[in-house]
């Protein structure tokens, strides 16, 4: 009794001191030992960093669900993410140098921004009584809202920092503009660079005339390819990654078992009167009662079902991924109609186009014409609307496609195409207009019952994929990393290699959207050689990483593929070079094999020359001789050339060149706003966090 007397008089301690181990107990399940939630990114960490300058992770957060709101699902997760994550560094990279230049707006340049440049605001909140911008307006609602409004007035902030922004990037990027000129000097090139234009003839000894792996290549003098050209092989880290592949689907088994499923309830189908409650209990579709044309019936088995009676019913027959067996409920001869028109209307008709001025008489008199012309033998119906027709089907040639009896069209045009057969054609009039109508097409209607039994995998077939999955997953395990490959042959499976997948990505070929496995295969801790299991939409993936690309320069081995052709292409020109210095076209032609081709109206803008391609180089030092002289050997593009000049044609000369001025002025103009800000983001040092949190 004592004690419990104590615990009694304790009471509260011992409520804090539970409460505390609790709080101790869940709080460790979230905390990692590295500081961070869950094992994933550091409490108050960064999405990224731009110059050393954190963009928050709590204010991307924020970011991202507006645009979910936004966007809805129109874009995946990860394509969310990217494009805000994309949008947060742009400005991020732009404020920086928007505060190095000094750049700031004021609140008379707000207000000039939002009059010129059509803001949301500009009609909907501060629009006098004609829809027009009103300053006054505009300035008094928005003390209204910082006075009585606060939620509204932190709304409109948010909003005019996003003004602020944008009238920052036009400012900036208007002065980056202005800085941009061609001379009439540069126009003139541009003129020549197009327009000069040369004949001549060449011989080619192509760098496939020596093979490959006569032209050794050793790992030092790639490595020094990559030390000389370091910008051209910066890499991302990426991971290599192959995978086994158990997708899940119905066995033979199961597919018997939606047989049997339809034919144990085919008695009670056939025979039932109430189709929309047995179907809705017994079957995997439900009862549609809507008369369709034959195009929308299972197409394998067409002819079948055409051929039924009212009543009477076909199957079990097999329909894609399903065993059905179909009642007809009803037939509707000629229930569908194609028609074309030509529409006449007049001023004051439904939905007329307010160009149209014709009176109602006008527009009957031009029918009657076309009419006429319509009826004769051999007369284009379609080019008549074309040339004739005001409706909107007029460049479809009056074809308005298949309808029914149900509303779909204006009483009168529907009773004419119903109750006349095809090739009619005749004027009717409705509160449109005036229409010249052809019946085109009939087709009768059906009303159709499908009892369907869907083809799924069963609980004892995914059982056994489950247990298949995991027996591989066991045996790929407890063996050496680099017997992978043979196990997957010993029991027949394929093995899908999968190159180069980015910290970022979201899609796997063969596996669709997985970014689990994109997160489990660049978790810090994960080795080549790991292995695991994933379960998909579909069924299991065994997947094991096979190689590591740390961010940095490329090592010879993963750069080899883009190295190896560019240094064979220099020593094989060297080859051809040393091995026919000294001779004329005429020996190269007759000790090589190769042939002499004439080109005309060549420029330096289009060097291509036929049977070789794009040779820039070649074409500049035919340029360079004088009409008549021979050049020596050139190292092109796809082999050692020859060239010999036949003749020139300057282009034509010009009083002065400023419209060319003018255009390349234009043209470098129109890309400053993408060239400014990828020069800024490429000297900008980024460090990209989402992998982290993503």
């Amino acid at each position: 009794m004592a004690i419990l007397e104590n615990i009694r008089k304790r009471t509260t301690i011992l409520i804090l001191i539970i409460g505390l181990a609790l709080f101790a107990f869940v709080i460790q399940g979230i905390i990692s030992s590295d500081g961070t939630f869950g094992g994933g990114a550091k409490v108050g960490s960064a999405i990224a960093e731009v110059n050393g300058e954190a963009l928050s992770i709590d204010d991307f957060r924020v970011t991202l669900d507006r645009r979910k709101q936004q966007f809805g699902r129109g874009m995946s997760q990860t394509q969310l993410v990217k494009t805000v994550y994309d949008q947060e560094v742009r400005a991020e990279i732009l404020r920086q140098q928007f505060d190095d230049l000094g750049l700031n707006i004021g609140s008379d340049q707000i207000v000039d921004y939002v009059r010129k440049n059509n803001w949301q605001y500009q009609v909907r909140e501060f629009g006098d009584a004609d829809g027009n911008f009103n300053e006054d307006l505009f300035r008094s609602t928005i003390q209204e809202w910082k006075e009585t409004n606060p939620v509204r007035y932190q709304a409109w902030l948010d909003d005019e920092a996003n003004i602020a922004q944008q009238a920052k990037e036009q400012l900036f990027f208007n002065m980056v503009k202005a800085g941009i000129g061609s001379t009439l000097s540069e126009g003139e090139f541009d003129y020549g660079f197009s327009n000069d234009k040369i004949n001549m003839e060449f011989v080619r000894i192509p760098y496939t005339s020596v093979a490959d792996s006569t032209i050794p290549v050793s790992k030092q003098a790639i490595q020094d390819y990559i030390n000389k050209h370091e910008d051209d092989f910066q890499q991302e880290n990426a991971r290599d990654i192959r995978f086994v592949f158990f997708q899940e689907k119905p066995s033979v088994e199961d597919e018997n078992a939606a047989q049997k499923r339809v034919e144990d309830l085919k008695a009670d189908f056939t025979t039932t009167e109430d189709m929309f409650a047995f179907l809705e209990f017994d079957s995997d579709t439900n009862y549609d009662s809507i008369y369709k044309p034959q195009g929308q019936l299972p197409s394998a088995s067409l002819d079948s079902l055409l051929a039924l009676e009212v009543g009477e019913v076909y199957g079990p027959y097999r329909d894609a991924q399903s065993f059905k067996i179909t009642r007809m409920m009803g037939k509707k001869p000629n229930g569908n109609v194609r028609a074309s028109h030509i529409l006449f209307a007049y001023e004051g008709a439904t939905r007329a186009n307010p160009e149209i001025k014709r009176t109602k008489e006008e527009a009957k008199a031009e029918a009657d014409k076309i009419l006429v012309e319509a009826l004769k033998e051999g007369a284009d119906f379609a080019a008549l609307a074309r040339e004739n027709s005001d409706g909107p089907s007029a460049p479809r040639g009056g074809n308005l496609g298949f309808f029914q009896d149900n509303g779909t069209m204006v009483e009168e045009f529907s009773d004419f195409c119903f109750s006349n057969e095809v090739g009619a054609i005749d004027l009717v009039e409705t509160e449109f207009g005036f229409h010249i109508i052809k019946v085109e097409e009939k087709q009768d209607l059906f009303q159709v019952a499908h009892l369907t039994a869907n083809i799924e995998p069963s609980e004892e077939t995914t059982n056994a994929l489950y247990q298949e999955a995991s027996s591989f997953q066991k045996a790929v395990m407890e063996a050496d990393a680099n017997e992978f490959d043979d196990i997957t042959k010993e029991k027949n499976y394929i093995l899908r290699p999968v190159n180069k997948v980015k910290e970022l990505d979201e899609n796997l070929p063969g596996l669709g959207e997985q970014r689990a496995i994109v997160q489990w295969a660049f978790n810090e801790e994960r080795a080549v050689g790991d292995i695991d299991r994933f379960s998909t939409s579909e069924g299991y993936a065994v997947v094991q990483v096979t190689k590591r690309y740390n961010k940095g320069l490329m090592s010879p081995e993963d750069a080899s593929a883009t190295v190896l052709p560019i240094l064979r292409k220099d020593i094989k020109a060297d080859q051809i070079m040393a091995a026919n210095k000294g001779k004329s076209m005429e020996q190269i032609i007759q000790e090589s094999g190769a042939s002499k081709n004439t080109v005309s109206a060549i420029t330096m803008k289009a060097p291509t020359l036929a049977g070789a391609g794009s040779e820039p180089a070649v074409v500049g030092t035919a340029f360079a001789l004088e009409v008549g002289q021979t050049s020596g050997l050139i190292k092109g593009e796809t082999g050692v050339f020859l060239v010999k000049v036949l003749s020139k044609e300057d282009a034509v000369k010009l009083p002065n060149f400023s419209t060319f001025a003018n255009t390349l002025t234009t043209t470098t103009r129109s890309k400053a706003n993408t060239t400014a800000y990828e020069a800024l983001k490429k000297g900008a040092e980024i460090d990209d966090f989402r992998g982290d949190f993503y």
